[in-house]
């Protein structure tokens, strides 16, 4: 099969750091490589891929020094689309992961083609939008994610998934827990750093300051407690052993997250999940198998203390069963074959 998956610009793909949409469009596009399918990128140009990489600029966004000014991303953004809308003819099915900035297009051309949704859909200002274009044909994360906008025309719910072998497996259970993401008030740190005060264990915190006025006021004070070790950023290298050699990842988040990667990434390894029941959390988390799913700081203390009955060996089967990329990749190409065949049908009968 002919593919294009369009990318956004923000980071690069794979990302060097933080960029979990790009991150996933990455996997995907190796896997469907690997299964053979001819594949093509659209991405900014620092992206590394073995399929064909076509790219509006040298660079992602946030390298720029004025990248995220406005006029600068919605061109650059526009520039993208452009580029993509002139190929398309090439392609059985085009593959957005870039909100809606392509659909007033093709509701106006025969274009073949898929939009995954990657954020919270709950946002009152994004309603219009939602309404308007009811009909272009989306692809959820998690059930959850759906929950406010029910009526969009969903061609599928696909979990994410990570190359089998991209994390190594851990029997020996670590001696901290880990919080991995970024530092803004919906991620939870310092619910994160007050669960592990309250368990007296020490915390490991790998995370990009996303708001900085939070970090300042909320986050830092408590950096002093010696039990606390804030790391920093860390990439992927980093990150295997960090999750490899955890206790436990804490993810206690404050919104409804739409899949949160950090929970397959953590599992690959073998390392067992406490997170809030928020968003996507109880259709990832198997319960007392890969780890708990809990209401609120309290309940998250006593999580920790039945972490040890659980098996690290089983965390990495579920990961292997539930999320990989292999899987991810398939059950894509379920739904690009339905809509390919969907509009060779609709042609015929014109």
């Amino acid at each position: 099969m002919r593919i294009a998956q369009v990318a956004p610009l923000y980071t690069s793909v794979p990302p060097k750091h933080h960029g979990g949409t790009e991150r996933v469009v990455s996997y995907l596009t190796e896997e469907l490589v690997n299964q053979g399918h001819e594949v093509t990128l659209f991405a900014s140009g620092d992206s590394s891929t073995s399929a064909r990489l076509i790219a509006p600029g040298p660079w992602q966004l946030s390298s720029q020094e004025d990248g995220f000014v406005p006029e600068i991303l919605l061109g650059q953004h526009a520039l993208l689309m452009e580029q993509v809308f002139r190929s398309a003819s090439e392609f059985d099915i085009v593959h957005f992961h870039t909100g809606y900035l392509h659909v007033p297009v093709l509701r106006r051309r025969e274009m073949r083609h898929v939009t995954t949704l990657h954020w919270r859909l709950d946002v009152a200002g994004l309603r219009p939008v939602y309404e308007e274009f009811s009909g272009a044909p989306v692809v959820s994360i998690s059930e959850a994610q759906r929950n406010a906008v029910p009526w969009l025309n969903w061609q599928g719910t696909i979990y994410h998934g990570l190359p089998q072998h991209l994390y190594t497996f851990r029997e020996q259970r670590g001696t901290y827990l880990a919080f991995l993401g970024r530092i803004s008030p919906e991620k939870g740190v310092v619910q994160a750093i007050e669960i592990a005060r309250r368990a007296n264990m020490p915390i490991k915190i790998a995370a990009n300051v996303a708001n900085q006025e939070y970090f300042e006021h909320s986050v830092k004070p408590m950096l002093e407690d010696p039990l606390v070790e804030y790391v920093g950023e860390i990439d992927d290298a980093e990150k295997n052993g960090f999750l490899a050699n955890a206790y436990a990842l804490l993810f206690p988040i404050e919104w409804p997250e739409p899949f949160g990667l950090v929970m397959i990434e953590a599992m690959a390894c073998g390392t067992p999940v406490i997170a809030f029941r928020r968003g996507s959390v109880p259709e990832v988390i198997d319960n007392g198998v890969t780890g708990f799913s809990v209401e609120n700081i309290e309940e998250a203390v006593e999580a920790i203390e039945m972490i040890a009955a659980l098996s690290r060996r089983r965390c990495r089967e579920a990961f292997e069963e539930r999320f990989t990329a292999c899987r991810m990749a398939q059950d894509y190409l379920t739904v690009y074959t339905r809509l390919v065949e969907r509009k060779t049908k609709s042609a015929s009968v014109r």
